[in-house]
């Protein structure tokens, strides 16, 4: 049998030998394989923390002991531990475990993880609150998580407060794509001297046991061994520089010898950070060799290591790729053209003109508010950006758009990819809230193509002078249209289209859920026994909104119903009733969007019926509205 099948929680893990936890390490990869051949899900990250997730559950009492996880997609291991074995086959699917960690899912699940960096700081919250009751509390950030500035905020205030807290740097050299910055640099070259590494261990872990490591006692101690490993490694070490106790690197590989070290630093007082150098995708050599590929890859078959791809080529593009593609066009045309990603190259398809224009390209690491300050710098100068974030991490750089792009009124281009719901990710990952939020900022033009070709034309006029703020927002995955390669030619500024007259009712859409849109009034048409007819209008502007359009509206029609891929409180439909209210006119308006609550993961077409904007759903509400 197996030594995984008799480990339901923890407390099984924690009665095997240390000897076992090499088997028990191996057998948890095999497990992640295996499931997520079938099941597609986030494969490289997990297997690459295999034995640090194995270490950490049988040194510490979780779930009393609390281990905070970054980067939610490293955490498959933990979730099999603590007793989701049997239900991982459930992963990421429709009323299934989620696709991060999550409080609400399970006691052991200690915060929510889906985006980057912010382990730090709310492990060291949990350790002050914790503090009277003697819990441990351990922070495990890694896969490209250090870049990203709310980790730096949370070790300011680390060595600042009276804390014992451990944070595990999990040290891969990758987020998705392969790390970059000066951060990444330097965790490469922060090699101790391996006799003063040794020496210093053993030391630090005699002085703890007899009592020499407290308070003033121990910073002035930290201080010293900072002098000594300068004299002898000539490194200055920036965590020690805060005086957080630095161990490392380590194999983050050899399970035995890491439950050696967590156990020395367990009981330490004043806070410590245990670097260890992990592979992304370790024990699986297809993973290995091409982690990028293998950090999400879909289907394949676990033996051979085969992926499971789909025949695509007569199937419309996504609209990421049309994105790559344009932004590569328009850049050979327009020599300003810069582009701009928070280490996201290859999933938001920007690596197509990276490859061409490095010098031209920016890989800024999991930063967003960074991302668009270091945009607006660029364009304060003559440049212009194209700066692309997917919809749900861009909610971080909501300050930076507003008081270092929109107040100067500055030529960038936000590309906000992954729009909408994006899927089994979760609510973590949603780009629910973008319209509602940045049509409240002014000197902002916001729209959303309905297809890849209208994504072209929005691109080519996003980039003319003096356009100031220009968001673009598009779903993940493919569009509708096979031939794509249209013509780029500028549109109108502020200005709608009317894809099919009508008396009876107004459809009002934005972006690509309009295609949905499109086919419901179509079977509507033509079911319906009497000669009623059905507008419908694609606004593509959010922002500035088309008054000519919206005042034919407002004078025709009785009834509208608006349909968006976004939050109803505050997006699109809100702000056409605020407009028909202030122009005088009252037409009942029925708003279809997602709701006032967290979307949880499924599919698409799933969570598009469970929300009602659906082409059922839209249909249902024609016919409803258009009946009174």
């Amino acid at each position: 049998m197996k030594l995984l099948e008799s480990i339901k929680y923890p407390e099984d893990l924690r009665r095997l030998s240390v000897d076992e936890l090499p088997q028990v390490c191996e057998e948890l990869r095999e497990d992640i394989v295996q499931e997520l051949s079938v099941n597609p899900g986030h494969l490289a990250s997990s297997l690459g923390v295999a034995e640090i997730t194995v270490a950490l559950h049988y040194v510490y009492n979780t779930p009393e002991d609390r281990i905070v996880w970054d980067v939610g997609h490293q955490a498959y291991g933990h979730k099999i531990l603590t007793g989701r074995r049997e239900q991982f086959c459930t992963n990421r699917k429709l009323g299934g475990i989620r696709p991060f960690p999550s409080p609400e899912e399970s006691e052991y699940d200690t915060f929510m993880c889906g985006h980057a960096s912010n382990s730090i700081s709310a492990a060291l919250g949990m350790a002050v609150a914790d503090k009277d009751q003697q819990r441990h509390v351990v922070a495990v950030i890694g896969d490209g998580a250090m870049s990203g500035g709310l980790a730096y905020e949370g070790l300011n205030n680390v060595a600042s407060s009276d804390n014992d807290l451990l944070i595990i740097l999990n040290d891969n050299n990758m987020s998705i794509d392969r790390a970059v910055g000066g951060m990444q640099e330097y965790l490469l070259s922060l090699n101790t001297n391996e006799t003063y590494n040794a020496m210093r261990f053993k030391v630090s872990s005699w002085l703890h046991k007899k009592g020499f490591l407290e308070d003033d006692r121990r910073r002035g101690l930290i201080r010293l061994t900072n002098a000594l490993k300068s004299a002898i490694s000539h490194q200055q070490n920036v965590f020690e520089g805060m005086d957080i106790r630095y161990f490392g690197p380590f194999n983050g590989h050899n399970v035995k010898e890491l439950v050696r070290i967590l156990r020395q630093l367990k009981d330490m007082k004043g806070p410590k950070l245990l670097h260890l150098h992990t592979q992304k995708g370790h024990g699986y050599a297809p993973a290995e060799e091409d982690v990028t590929v293998w950090h999400a890859p879909g289907k394949f078959n676990a033996e051979t290591g085969e992926r499971i791809v789909k025949d695509t080529s007569n199937q419309p593009p996504r609209f990421q790729d049309v994105f790559g593609e344009t932004l590569l066009e328009l850049a050979r045309r327009n020599d300003k053209i810069v582009g701009v990603t928070p280490a996201m190259p290859t999933g938001c398809s920007m690596n197509i003109m990276m490859k061409e224009m490095p010098d031209r390209t920016f890989d800024v690491g999991i930063a967003e508010g960074h991302a668009v300050t270091f945009s607006g710098g660029m364009a304060k100068e003559g440049l212009m950006p194209f700066c692309n974030i997917y919809s749900a991490f861009a909610q971080r750089a909501f300050d930076n758009i507003i008081h270092d792009v929109a107040i100067l009124r500055l030529n960038v281009v936000l590309c906000l990819d992954r729009a909408g719901l994006v899927g089994e990710d979760g609510p973590t990952h949603h780009g629910a809230f973008d319209m509602a939020a940045l049509r409240v900022v002014p000197n902002m033009t916001i729209a959303s193509p309905m297809d890849e070709c209208e994504l072209r034309r929005l691109m080519f006029t996003a980039q003319q002078p003096d356009m100031g703020p220009f968001v673009i927002r598009y779903p993940r995955g493919r569009g509708s249209v096979v031939d794509w390669r249209c013509p780029l030619e500028a549109v109108p500024v502020g200005k709608g289209r009317k894809l099919r007259d009508g008396s009876d009712l107004a459809v009002i859409t934005i972006g690509p859920i309009g295609v949905k849109a499109a086919e419901a009034i179509d079977e509507c048409c033509h079911n319906m026994a009497t000669n009623r007819t059905i507008a419908h209008y694609d606004l593509r502007f959010l922002k500035p909104l088309d008054e000519d359009m919206l005042t034919e509206i407002g004078q025709r029609f009785k009834t509208i119903i608006t349909v968006e891929d976004g939050v109803r409180n505050g997006g699109m439909g809100t702000a056409v009733m605020e407009w028909m209210n202030d122009h005088g006119y009252s037409p009942v308006v029925r708003r279809l969007g997602l709701p006032d609550r967290f979307v949880e993961h499924g599919t698409v077409e799933q969570l598009q019926a469970i929300v009602g904007i659906d082409k059922e759903s839209i249909k249902q509400a024609i016919t409803v509205n258009i009946e009174h």
